[in-house]
Parts: C-alpha cells; sequence; structure tokens
C-alpha cells in the first residue's frame, strides 16, 4: 500500500505540472488574442464604415435586429467618392508629405548632432542639458501658439506651408534629441576609441561606426516625428486658412464635419487611408522602433 502510493505521488505532481503549464499557455494565448483584437478593432471599424451605405450605418436602435459590425446591406464605394472628388483630399496628403518629410529631415539634422554631442560630455553636464532640452517638449502648444503667431506674422508666412515647417521642428527637436542622446549613450565608448586608434578621426569615427550602430535610433526618430506631424492639429488651425493648403488633420475634419453633419464614411475612410502607410512603417521596423525606444529611455 505505502509502494503504490509512493509511486502515485510523481505521477501526480508531473499532471499537475503539465496542467499549470497547459493553463499558463492558454492564458498567455488568450492574452495575446485579446489585445490583438483590441488593436485591430479600430482599423475594422473604419474599414466597414468606409463603405456601409447610410442606411445601414445609420439605423442606431431603432431596428432591433439591425447588427452594427458586419454589412447589413451590400457595400458602397458613395463615401469614397465624396472623400476623392469632393475634397481636396490628394492635395491634404501631398501637403502633409511635404511638410512631414522636410520636418523630419530638420530634426535629424539637428537631433543626431545635437544627441552625440550631450551624451559625450564628461560629467553631469551632459544629463542636465539633456533633461532641460526635453523639459522644452513638454510646454503645451496651448501656450506656444500666440507667440508663434507673431513670430509667424513678421516673418510674413501667414497661410503658408513654411509656418508648418518653421513651428514644427520645435517640439519634434527637443524628445528626439533627448531620445538620440539615450541611444548614443548606450554605444560603448571603447568601440569609438578602438576605431581612432585603428586610424580614424573622431568624423570618420562617427560616420563608419557609431552611425551603423544607430540605425535603430535614426528610424525612431523618423517614425516619431513624421507621426507628430500628422496628427497635428492646433497648429495647422492657427496658421493655414486657405483650403488646398491644409494638411490631412486640418483639412478632413474642416471638410466633412459641417455643423452637427459629421460624414462618418468619409470621415473613417479618410481616416483608414492616412493611418495605413504609418502602420505599415511601424510594423516592418517594429523591432528596431523597440530597440531605439527603449535604449534611449533607459540610458537617457
Amino acid at each position: 500500500m505505502g509502494v503504490a502510493t509512493q509511486a502515485v505521488r510523481p505521477l501526480s505532481r508531473r499532471r499537475s505540472r503539465q496542467a499549470k503549464r497547459v493553463a499558463q499557455r492558454v492564458g498567455i494565448y488568450a492574452l495575446v488574442v485579446g489585445f490583438t483584437l483590441f488593436a485591430v478593432m479600430p482599423f475594422y471599424w473604419m474599414l466597414l464604415t468606409a463603405f456601409k451605405q447610410n442606411r445601414d450605418l445609420y439605423v442606431g436602435a431603432t431596428v432591433p435586429d439591425h447588427i452594427p459590425w458586419i454589412f447589413n446591406a451590400p457595400p458602397t464605394l458613395e463615401h469614397l467618392r465624396l472623400l476623392f472628388q469632393n475634397t481636396p483630399y490628394l492635395q491634404w496628403l501631398g501637403n502633409t508629405f511635404l511638410v512631414g518629410g522636410v520636418v523630419v529631415a530638420i530634426t535629424l539634422l539637428a537631433a543626431v548632432p545635437a544627441g552625440y554631442s550631450l551624451a559625450r560630455l564628461v560629467g553631469r553636464w551632459g544629463e542636465r542639458l539633456g533633461i532641460g532640452v526635453f523639459l522644452t517638449y513638454l510646454i503645451p502648444p496651448t501656450l506656444l501658439f500666440i507667440p508663434f503667431a507673431r513670430l509667424i506674422s513678421v516673418l510674413g508666412l501667414q497661410n503658408s506651408l513654411w509656418a508648418l515647417i518653421l513651428i514644427y521642428p520645435t517640439f519634434t527637436i527637443p524628445f528626439t534629441t533627448w531620445l538620440m542622446m539615450g541611444f548614443f549613450r548606450s554605444i560603448p565608448r571603447d568601440i569609438e576609441e578602438q576605431a581612432m586608434i585603428d586610424g580614424q578621426s573622431r568624423l570618420g569615427a562617427i560616420v563608419r561606426v557609431v552611425m551603423p550602430l544607430s540605425v535603430p535610433g535614426v528610424l525612431t526618430v523618423v517614425i516619431f516625428a513624421f507621426t507628430l506631424v500628422m496628427q497635428e492639429f492646433v497648429y495647422a488651425l492657427t496658421f493655414i486658412s486657405s483650403v488646398g493648403k491644409m494638411t490631412v488633420s486640418l483639412g478632413v475634419p474642416v471638410a466633412l464635419v459641417r455643423g452637427d453633419v459629421y460624414y462618418w464614411g468619409s470621415l473613417m475612410a479618410a481616416a483608414l487611408i492616412t493611418s495605413l502607410p504609418l502602420t505599415f512603417l511601424y510594423n516592418a521596423f517594429l523591432d528596431r522602433f523597440v530597440v531605439g525606444f527603449t535604449a534611449g529611455a533607459v540610458k537617457g
């Protein structure tokens, strides 16, 4: 009896461990599935709304058997026609990519050398200056647009895309400088010093050794700066008044929200089309983006 009991206990423990591992795996998969559904749901809802007919879209609770998350009537392209034929949506996209591209270039030209300089400063001054630069990013835009409006007026840039190109780097450069400073600190000095011992100048060591290792940080800066430009609304509303010079973040709500009338189908179509390039960009460089962001956050 005693021998039989001792033989059964290991078997029971093994089954208990297996059941625990299965429960943990099921929990992990359930969490991943739940998070995936949570992340995909906004895109699915935008896609659904963009192709729904108005009689299917504005039913509400008046029809009990109406199911809101499927097509209850055949899909339509009417909302896309309204977006592309009755609004200068393509012009807004062009303006957005033009402003975003120039702002990203200016941000990289300023943030990369500034971040490297702060990272390599000896003592606490580098860190203190980096924190000081980062704190300027926390100033609310609503406090700054009045002095910026005066500056834009003096320069004669009212109702011009150059106003946005001048203003946007003021909030992209501080954060990305702090980010790059932390990323450069994660690169060991020994690698750079070894390159200079081998005959490279300081500039040569930066170009040939440091910058190839900094690609995740640079990609993070590009994606972060471009995303901020695409979603910015306050400054675009303040400095741009002509419909043809608006960016997507301003033109879409101005043209498709008229009083209390919301063209939800066209609004969702515009949001979906605008968000897809950023979605693919994030997913294509997801690993490097996470590495760049975490290195900058931890080492900064």
